[in-house]
């Protein structure tokens, strides 16, 4: 014997029923069933509305009504054939008319009691399993319908009421012993009491009602029929990695539905388990889907964390103060003053010092509980023993749910250090002494980041995603992202990383996609993109909410340098091709690197210096191994040092340095590389990252260009300097080229001090025969004392500037 239950969404329209139907038939061939169904989707809802209106003399209820009566007249055309059509929307309009005429009594009498709510949503599930029995006999001759309200019997709680399990089991075992048909159809949710009254079961009635039928008649199954493939891993709508779990246990997948699992209601759970009776969540709309199988003991036991729920809309109410220690009572005048007025708790902790205890219940009881629990200890609130019951709205509960979580240690650890990452702020924490839930109090923003961080860590191959925003997609920007979109199945396949790019920028459009930007089609899809600003763009930024969110910084803008705090608060990680923020004021540095570590947040800028190569990170690693800078010599400008490579007796000064401009050496405004200022930057950011306090003006700069090139006021007034000061700079190649030696532009950090400028340099020098673009680094260190660490290679260049903020996005998924 098969108890199957058809859910809303089963039975929403012809369409589904008829695929309900198609079930059923193939099921019957093997089995003899019992059928459980619910109101077609929605519809209870509905007549809630219907009579709310009715009771507020809106007669607006007479057109909800008449959306419920075409709803099911349409449903009767689609599925009823021949000249049993008619009969059978004449049994409907019969019930619709009597439906309308108990609407019209309640806008007279202005009474909308729960006896008549019971009255009014009954027609829901007696609508629905009439043209469904109906729709089943044509097909199926050995089938009938059987009102659910002569078999459950309950007491007279209306819209919730408690059934007489003893009465129940009878009635259903002695109809079912007399019955013929191989298919008996039922409503679900709908019950009488002793008076003959209609009741109703609650939330969840008609998976209720099938679990009683199944417990009565000691079923080999009880299969739950519903628009998923069964209870899944965690939500999928919110997770999508989340996929069915094949095996559970009872008390697995009571703890799930307790915390937020909509597909199976929980009290559901118990007929079925007093009995031993397995429950098979099933896929209407994929039938041949495994779904999700609930027995006494789960054989599936590899993993000991089985599914991450949640719930939403919680309130933390916390009752606390220095007279409730060593105190007995507090905690039960605080649960009866909370259960007098009908008020769930979802969860409890208490400190064991006895100086707290917090309780968590729905936001909408949170107004009612602050006052029912304030009236209770009023006395103690007046004479300070205790304070005025606190409450912190706007949260929700996680919970990581599995049988086996207690054989297995650091269940706990993985789940906060995972939660800890990702900067979810954990407010309380309950475990029960069975170790089957760990459940967690965060807030409800961070509900998507929470779920998708736990599943990852319990469920899914280690594959990391980072999030990235990227602001400036000209030349280098849009070489990373072409890079990107070349290395994904590689990062994916190899590193155990998935890079998606979620928002991009340039200074005019933005867009965001939190799936992920195609890459194949960013350019087009920019041109489309909504007017940008720093404050829409960082605003879009915080509202998605993702874990490893990265911020790309590829311009070189100040007022984009000065955002970079605002996202390390939101605990967003920065990596920079920008200079600004590094060589700024030492203690806006400063607060950047604070932030960065009290947010646990990245801040990486190894592209400030050398371009693609390892400089910074290799600094870092001298000082974070207990060795101590004592000098830095090196060429940093890959354009300076371009244009000196190329200057020689056959070229003006002025025709090098526009063509290292037009190869994309340098910058539009060549004066920002020909001034030294850059230079300056990077031997700035070099000396604070080896532990110095420094600032831009401490940096000594020996600038090589004549005053009237200084002087310039517009790029093209600099470039006409740079002919009519020819002179000048052919004095400067000839006094290097007669002393045998390079010209190069070389930065210096000694003893404290930094300067940067132009010097000969001799054949003996590491300088001497660097060529083109390259840059040099010679580190000299209490470990490196005759010999210099050396770092060399390209240091400009939009290929390998891009692959060093590509190096840095690697560098943090792998951290």
């Amino acid at each position: 014997m098969k108890v199957l239950k058809f859910g809303g969404t089963s039975v929403a329209n012809a369409e589904n029923i008829s695929k309900v139907i198609k079930i059923l038939e193939n099921e019957s061939k093997k089995y003899e069933i019992a059928v459980v169904v619910s109101a077609l989707g929605g519809t209870t809802d509905m007549l809630i509305e219907a009579g709310e209106l009715a009771t507020a003399k809106d007669e607006n209820y007479l057109e909800v009504f008449q959306q419920i009566a075409d709803r099911h007249n349409n449903v009767v055309e689609g599925l009823i054939k021949g000249q049993k059509k008619q009969t059978v929307l004449k049994q409907v309009n019969s019930k619709l008319e009597e439906l309308k005429q108990i609407l019209q009594g309640i806008y007279l009498i202005n009474e909308f009691s729960n006896k008549t709510i019971d009255k009014i949503v009954s027609f829901g599930e007696l609508l629905s399993s009439y043209i469904i029995s109906e729709a089943l006999e044509q097909t199926l001759q050995n089938s009938s319908l059987k009102d659910s309200r002569e078999l459950i019997l309950t007491d007279s709680t209306f819209t919730n009421a408690i059934v007489k399990t003893k009465e129940t089991s009878t009635n259903i075992s002695t109809f079912f012993k007399k019955n013929k048909d191989k298919v008996v159809l039922l409503p679900g949710f709908v019950s009488r009491n002793k008076n003959n009254d209609t009741t109703t079961l609650g939330r969840g009635g008609s998976d209720y009602t099938a679990a009683l039928i199944a417990s009565a008649l000691k079923a080999d199954v009880l299969e739950i029929w519903t628009d998923v493939s069964g209870m899944y891993t965690a939500n999928p709508k919110l997770v999508k990695q989340a996929f069915p779990i094949t095996e559970i246990s009872y008390q697995e997948a009571m703890e799930l539905s307790h915390f937020g699992a909509k597909v199976l209601y929980p009290p559901t759970v118990q007929p079925a388990l007093q009995k031993n009776i397995p429950i098979h969540i099933k896929n209407t709309f994929a039938p041949t889907d495994k779904g999700t199988f609930i027995t006494k003991k789960s054989k599936d036991k590899k993993e000991p964390v089985k599914g991450i729920s949640h719930i939403e809309n919680i309130a933390l109410l916390t009752l606390e103060g220095n007279g409730m220690i060593g105190v007995p009572g507090f905690s039960k005048r605080l649960f009866s003053a909370l259960s007098r007025s009908n008020i769930n708790v979802v969860l409890i902790t208490q400190a064991s010092s006895e100086h707290s205890i917090c309780v968590g219940v729905y936001s909408a009881d949170a107004k009612k509980a602050k006052q029912i629990v304030d009236e209770e200890f009023v006395y103690e609130i007046s004479k300070k023993k205790i304070k005025p019951l606190l409450v912190e709205d706007g949260l929700a509960i996680v919970a990581v749910v599995g049988d086996n979580m207690k054989n297995h240690q650091g269940i706990s650890g993985r789940m906060f250090r995972a939660l800890g990452k990702n900067n979810v702020n954990v407010r309380a924490i309950a475990q029960g002494a069975s170790e089957r839930n760990i459940s967690a109090v965060i807030s409800n923003k961070d509900i998507k980041k929470a779920l998708t961080a736990l599943h990852n860590r319990f469920f899914e191959k280690q594959i990391k995603t980072l999030n990235l925003f990227i602001v400036g997609v000209g030349n280098v920007g849009a070489i990373l992202l072409n890079q990107i979109n070349k290395q994904q199945s590689y990062l994916n396949e190899n590193l155990l990383l998935n890079v998606k790019v979620v928002g991009i920028s340039n200074s005019k459009k933005m867009i965001f996609d939190e799936e992920g930007i195609d890459l194949n089609s960013w350019n087009e899809q920019l041109k489309k993109g909504k007017k940008r600003s720093h404050t829409s763009f960082f605003d879009t930024v915080k509202e998605f909410n993702l874990s490893n969110s990265i911020f790309v910084d590829v311009t070189a803008n100040e007022e984009v340098a000065k955002t970079y705090k605002d996202y390390l608060k939101e605990s967003i990680s920065v990596i920079a091709c920008n200079k600004i923020a590094c060589s700024s004021k030492y203690s806006d540095y400063q607060e950047l690197k604070d932030l960065s570590r009290k947010y646990n947040a990245s801040f990486l800028f190894e592209t400030n210096v050398g371009a693609g190569l390892p400089v910074i990170n290799t600094l870092n690693n001298l000082i974070n191994s207990g060795d101590k800078i004592t000098s830095i010599q090196a060429v940093l400008s890959g354009s300076l040092n371009f244009i000196f490579n190329n200057f020689d007796d056959n070229s003006s000064f002025h025709d090098i340095v526009k063509q290292a401009q037009e190869e994309g050496y340098t910058e539009p405004d060549s004066r920002i590389d020909l001034s030294g200022v850059d230079v300056a930057r990077k031997i700035l950011i070099l000396a604070r990252e080896a532990g110095f306090k420094l600032d831009l003006k401490d940096i000594k700069n020996q600038s090589f260009l004549p005053k009237e090139s200084l002087k310039a006021k517009t790029v093209y007034d600099f470039y006409n300097t740079l002919k009519t000061e020819a002179s000048h700079f052919s004095k400067l190649y000839n006094s290097a080229k007669n002393n045998d030696c390079q010209l190069k532009y070389v930065a210096e950090f000694n003893n404290g001090k930094a300067r940067v400028g132009l010097k000969e340099i001799n054949k003996e020098h590491p300088f001497y025969n660097l060529k083109g673009k390259d840059n040099i680094v010679l580190f000299f260190t209490e470990r490196y004392i005759e010999q210099p660490l050396i770092i060399k290679g390209a240091g400009a260049g939009a290929e390998v500037t891009a692959s060093g903020l590509f190096g840095d996005i690697i560098t943090l998924g792998r951290n």
